[in-house]
């Protein structure tokens, strides 16, 4: 039984954790005023035939606040990376000097930005429903024990704190975000 127990918190808070994770990736992809090589991430580039994550054939960095540069290892790859970012579909217009492509981050708007907050809160609420829909699968699990009522209180209980410190972790996330975002 208290195998059971054990596996039921420790898959929950797994679970939970994972949200977490997952909100992390989620909002490295909304970008914040200035250029970060995380913007570029998703970027595919056609390597040889197979479809190759951007920075396994290139170098991607931020020389300043506005600018990313990618130097490629092979500079045939250039059209490539180039039709890569298009395909993409994340709003960059690249450019070339033949030995590098280099996108000119612009400036966010107001409005942009309140564009940014909307779809940063929308990926905090979905992180929260992960945790919140985690916490049900938990208080079901323990509901199937074999256990007294006073343990399965205590198990729900200790799963509902659990909640709250995932939550409050994932508002503390957001608003961190949102300040970056704000930040001009």
């Amino acid at each position: 039984m208290e195998d059971e127990i054990d596996f039921i918190i420790d898959g929950t808070k797994e679970a939970m954790g994972n949200a977490l994770r997952h909100l992390e990736k989620e909002l490295i992809n909304i970008r914040a005023g200035k250029a970060s090589p995380a913007m570029v991430g998703s970027v595919m580039v056609d390597y040889y035939g197979s479809q190759t994550p951007l920075s396994q054939v290139a170098n991607v960095s931020t020389p300043d606040g506005m600018t990313i540069s990618i130097q490629p290892w092979e500079k045939g790859m250039i059209p490539e990376i180039e039709r890569g970012i298009h395909l993409a579909n994340i709003g960059f217009n690249p450019m070339n000097n033949g030995e590098s492509v280099i996108i000119s981050v612009p400036p966010l708007t107001e409005e942009r930005r309140r564009d940014l907050a909307k779809q940063a809160k929308a990926a905090a609420e979905e992180a929260k429903i992960g945790v919140r829909n985690d916490r049900k699968n938990a208080n079901n699990d323990v509901k199937g024990l074999e256990i007294s009522e006073d343990l399965k209180k205590s198990l729900e209980e200790d799963i509902q704190e659990m909640t709250d410190q995932h939550i409050k972790k994932i508002d503390e996330i957001l608003a961190k975000k949102e300040k970056e975002i704000m930040t001009v």
